[in-house]
């Protein structure tokens, strides 16, 4: 992948502006609902499959060489924290909502929302995954599945849908503006042509 100046900026822009989302949080059991989905879905969104998903690579990157991007710190250890795997589905879910996104010539409401949940279904595929496990086998208490779905899915599903409605209406209005001004060919040659 060539990266230009301004595809460079762009991917580090919505690095930067994922680790911005998780300081935003509501304290909830178990798992803070942030506002870091909202970024890692318009970095699918704006900036496609690849740059999307390098963006949270990035992101998911800083924090664990050390840097406290992360809702509680950093570091390498951070990977046994019970949230880590919603870090990872931040990388999956932007790669997914980017490769949806780019299949549209135009993007519609409806397509726009479909891209945004798909991209949400493997945050949480991840983080649910994760959160079972590391309770389990790392912190050694004993936690059914319905307990992990319960606390990392149900609890705070509503405010990520709410921003899905949200992130797919703005999506709608300014996904053809950036189109047509911001982005470099290497970005817009990977949208499906009419």
């Amino acid at each position: 992948m060539n990266l230009n100046t301004k595809d460079m900026i762009l991917v580090s822009l919505f690095a930067a502006l994922t680790a911005v989302g998780g300081f935003i949080r509501i304290p909830i059991p178990y798992v803070p609902f942030t506002l870091q989905f909202l970024f890692c879905a318009f970095a699918g969104i704006l900036l496609g499959s690849k740059l999307g998903a390098l963006s949270q690579i990035i992101y998911v990157s800083v924090g664990l060489i050390g840097i406290p991007i992360f809702t509680q710190g950093g570091g390498p250890s951070y990977i046994f924290q019970p949230t880590f795997g919603y870090l990872i589905g931040f990388i999956v879910g932007a790669f997914v909502i980017g490769k949806i996104t780019e299949s549209h010539s135009e993007i519609k409401f409806s397509k726009a929302l479909f891209s945004v949940l798909a991209g949400l279904f493997f945050v949480y595929l991840f983080g649910v995954t994760h959160l079972y496990l590391i309770f389990n086998l790392y912190l050694g208490q004993a936690k059914t599945l319905w307990w992990a779905v319960f606390y990392g899915f149900i609890v705070c599903v509503a405010g990520d849908l709410l921003l899905s409605f949200a992130i797919a209406f703005i999506s709608v209005k300014t996904l053809p503006v950036i189109r047509k001004n911001l982005f470099s060919p290497v970005i817009n040659s990977n949208v499906k042509k009419a």
